[in-house]
């Protein structure tokens, strides 16, 4: 079976971008920047995607094509895809279609799950492959501990019947850990799905070097684990990684690789 996706849909039938459109792959495109930034890309694998309004009643996402590196992706870049894997526009690339396996399961079962990110850090993988895998050696890790979800290895995720498991072990949860493979979150906006990822991935970091020191471990109380997951729970976590997070985020990669929105 190929790894690539190149069908298509009649694309005379779509109109012009709108500005909706536009400013999710505006977005998206900045996420794939970031992510390359903070060096969680792996050459040309693992992907980001977005969805969009709905074309001729089918669900439909943004992707990135094969052959860019994250840090080269564009808003016009982006591939738009429907649910069926038929690409939605006039382009030079095609799609990874482990990519579209994961992405369209999660966002087809999910309404809330507008953007998903899913990557192979060498931290997360690690952890991933832990019999236990996140623990609560800190703040940071305490905090999303009980928003993850697990997913057993079947191998790449080019067999579409997948997916019926993969959602169902995602449930509601908005980060998930694939056992030997990676990390994912999905939340209903880019920002915040950036954030939630950052989380997984910094808590990772963290309990990699922990374990690593090789000496005995320090364990946070049960009263202090229930008080910091009661403050998280009731945080607007959405608001504050749109309002403040993401401006912040979007200054620093104008600073340091800009023309993620052309």
């Amino acid at each position: 079976m190929s790894l690539m996706m190149d069908k298509t849909a009649d694309r005379s039938r779509f109109q012009a971008i709108s500005e909706q459109e536009m400013q999710t792959r505006r977005d998206l495109a900045a996420c794939y920047r970031l992510v390359a930034m903070y060096g969680w890309d792996d050459l040309l694998a693992t992907h980001i995607s977005a969805r969009l309004p709905d074309e001729d009643g089918r669900e439909c996402f943004l992707i990135n094509p094969v052959g860019l590196m994250f840090e080269e992706i564009t808003a016009s870049s982006l591939v738009k895809v429907n649910i069926d894997g038929e690409i939605l526009q006039e382009t030079p690339y095609t799609i990874n279609r482990a990519g579209f396996v994961i992405h369209s399961a999660v966002h087809a079962a999910r309404a809330d799950a507008r953007c998903v990110i899913h990557l192979h850090t060498l931290d997360g993988v690690a952890v991933s492959a832990m019999e236990d895998g996140l623990l609560p050696l800190n703040q940071s890790a305490i905090a999303i501990s009980r928003l993850i979800a697990f997913h057993d290895y079947e191998g790449i995720a080019t067999n579409e019947q997948e997916r019926e498991r993969l959602v169902a072990d995602l449930g509601d949860k908005p980060l998930m850990l694939l056992r030997n493979h990676g990390t994912l979150a999905a939340a209903p906006t880019i920002p915040l799905a950036f954030l939630r990822i950052y989380q997984l991935e910094w808590s990772c970091s963290a309990q990699v070097r922990t374990l690593g020191l090789g000496r005995k471990l320090r364990e946070a109380s049960v009263e202090s684990i229930g008080n910091t997951t009661a403050i998280m729970e009731a945080m607007n976590l959405e608001g504050y990684a749109g309002s403040l997070v993401w401006p912040a985020l979007l200054r620093k990669l104008d600073r340091t690789n800009p023309g993620y929105a052309d």
